[in-house]
């Protein structure tokens, strides 16, 4: 009987300590809940409150600037009331896309090199050596194509200045490269092996097997790495300001001086008051960077919709 009692007794302390348990792991677990579900509001809320703000400040542009004329005017002059962003966008949408005609075949290049021909001790040495790339100061690429890029373009070329879209783009080619490299390595790493083995055991070479299974089967993991790269430079400020050579004029060829929007909001933001129309045209044009930015974000959402 005592022992009954006992038996009963330690049962009784059993089943009182794993209620104690299972309550303190589920206040725990709703703690964490909770503070998973906040983080992403104030993460939510802080975008929605970015987007409002730019938007609504530099929709402001339009009370004294027609939309015709802020958008399709080349004619940039502040201070006689002329705010023509044509120039800026155009400038923008050339150099990211010289950028992208540059940087992501080599960077396909080097991933298919990193990923399918590169021996085992290469693969440890380059796959750090890109991660370091990633990891630079914009203004270390901008200072270096400031003093030595454009000095050899100028000495190759015979051009005056050697500032302009060029310029910028091979800078941010280098810049963007890495993260096109890596991103692009890891989507074609993942592939199944079985894939490479079938199509080897039908007869392919390596470069059959690369171009034709390979290649296909992580083409949404090598698009999202392009947009990334593409998303990088759109918004890259320091290294193109350096470079480009910030004059508001359409150019005339490669090695013409010009500006993008970044550039032109990075120089002229610190000498304008924030009430005036100077101030909501430069507004607008971060506005454009930011609907242009999450765009971007929203293709490589669906890339990996249809990659699943």
């Amino acid at each position: 009987m005592a022992k009954m009692l006992q038996e009963l007794r330690g049962s009784q302390f059993t089943n009182r300590y794993e209620k104690r348990i299972t309550k303190s792991t589920y206040f725990q677990n709703r703690m964490f809940r909770l503070f998973c579900f906040f983080s992403v509001l104030i993460l939510g809320l802080s975008l929605l409150s970015i987007i409002i703000f730019v938007g609504r400040t530099g929709l402001l542009v339009f009370k004294d600037v027609s939309f015709q004329e802020f958008f399709f005017s080349t004619t940039w002059e502040p201070y006689d009331d002329k705010f023509g962003a044509a120039t800026f966008i155009l400038g923008t949408l050339s150099l990211t896309g010289l950028t992208l005609l540059l940087a992501a075949p080599i960077s396909i290049g080097i991933a298919i090199f990193t990923s399918e021909i590169a021996p085992n001790w290469l693969k440890r040495i380059l796959r750090p050596v890109l991660d370091l790339l990633v990891g630079i100061p914009s203004i270390v690429y901008g200072y270096l194509g400031l003093t030595v890029l454009i000095p050899f373009l100028r000495n190759i070329t015979g051009a005056t200045m050697g500032d302009g879209l060029l310029a910028a783009a091979i800078v941010l080619n280098i810049m963007v490269l890495p993260t096109i490299s890596r991103i692009s390595d890891d989507a074609i790493s993942s592939v199944p092996s079985e894939l490479r083995e079938a199509s080897y055991a039908l007869g392919s070479t390596r470069m059959q097997t690369i171009i034709k299974v390979i290649l296909p089967a992580a083409s949404p993991g090598i698009f999202t790495a392009v947009i990334l790269g593409m998303a990088r430079s759109i918004g890259e400020t320091m290294a193109v300001v350096m470079v480009i050579g910030n004059t508001p004029q359409l150019p005339s060829d490669l090695l013409t001086p010009t500006s993008v929007l970044t550039s032109n909001i990075v120089n002229q933001i610190i000498d304008v008051e924030f009430d005036s129309t100077w101030n909501y045209a430069l507004y607008m044009m971060a506005f454009l960077l930011l609907l242009i930015s999450n765009l971007l974000i929203i293709i490589i959402r669906k890339l990996r919709v249809k990659g699943a």
